[in-house]
């Protein structure tokens, strides 16, 4: 098996997975397996424990959340499916320049509310999907030229 095709497989690993968190976070948002996640960023709004209101309203955005995550799953498995069935790098390119686009401002705006986990879990998403995505794109580009 080559190396395009364990990366691209990887990628496409990568889209379930979101879809899947995507599909669990409006049914977790309220379980006592987020308790802690939840308790993490109530503390930096609220002295002691929330109001009800404001946990409420964290619940539902979590909840609401759950669509845009799913959505983008979509969007990044189309962008695979392009990018390994016609070897386009420009798929990947547009994969790469999203999360360049998100990474830096969805850590910004977790470390600003000293939301800890939410900084780590966008690292370790850039950590998994950026090398791949680079490396594909410089097979593709390389096949392309090649090609020509």
């Amino acid at each position: 098996m080559s190396t395009r095709t364990l990366l691209v497989r990887w990628m496409y690993l990568v889209a379930a997975a979101h879809l899947l968190a995507g599909v669990l976070l409006p049914l977790c948002a309220d379980a006592e397996i987020t308790d802690g996640y939840r308790r993490g960023i109530e503390a930096f709004f609220f002295d002691g424990a929330a109001p009800a209101a404001g946990r409420a309203l964290q619940v539902w955005w979590l909840s609401l959340f759950g669509p845009t995550v799913q959505a983008a799953a979509i969007w990044m498995a189309g962008l695979v499916v392009i990018g390994d069935k016609q070897r386009n790098a420009y798929a990947w390119v547009m994969l790469i320049l999203g999360l360049l686009v998100w990474a830096p401002q969805d850590m910004l705006i977790s470390a600003r509310a000293e939301c800890w986990t939410n900084l780590w879990l966008d690292a370790v998403a850039m950590m998994v999907m950026l090398p791949p995505l680079l490396w594909l794109c410089k097979l593709d580009l390389a096949c392309k030229r090649k090609a020509v």
